[in-house]
């Protein structure tokens, strides 16, 4: 609903009920009573102040999604999280109750810890990293179709698997 200004010119000015301001802007009462009570707990009055424009207006009412999920929860190191459960015994429960132990009135639930995860845990690129100590080791790859070679002798064909050998370094 952004037609805030008249509800509450409606309301705070006109002292009108909430049926009538429902009626008169085509919006159901209980989406009347949130920004009233959301103007109450602001302590709007009416007249607006002259500075607050219709964009301010929506922004202390409908503040972004993501400012309110970064003041309201902290977020955490989903890295370290991901390490973690690398451990013997390690879950994500224990994992949350540590979390929630550390931040008790700035936790998300257990469902939305492993929902997050969950969603971190896509974005991630999947890579295998591999360390290699110099002429350690040799890797050996197999190079596809085969090369006929003859016996100059016999005359007698040979159709070997060619592979190639590189030392990593």
């Amino acid at each position: 609903m952004r037609n805030i200004r008249e509800v509450l010119r409606l309301r705070l000015g006109a002292r009108l009920k909430y049926r009538q301001i429902s009626q008169s802007t085509k919006v159901s009462m209980g989406s009347i009573e949130k920004p009233l009570s959301r103007a109450g707990e602001l302590g709007l009055s009416w007249p607006l102040p002259d500075n607050l424009d219709d964009a301010g207006l929506a922004r202390l009412f409908y503040p972004s999604s993501d400012t309110t999920v970064s003041s309201r929860h902290i977020k955490p190191d989903w890295s370290v999280v991901h390490q973690e459960l690398k451990r013997k015994g390690m879950t994500r429960q224990l994992l949350w109750e540590e979390y929630t132990a550390a931040h008790p009135n700035r936790c998300c639930s257990y469902s939305q810890y492993c929902d997050r995860y969950r969603h971190w845990l896509e974005k991630q690129k999947r890579s295998m990293r591999q360390t290699h100590k110099a002429g350690e080791k040799y890797l050996v790859d197999y190079c596809g179709q085969s090369v006929p070679i003859i016996n100059a002798a016999s005359g007698k064909v040979i159709s070997p698997l060619l592979t190639e050998a590189k030392s990593r370094s």
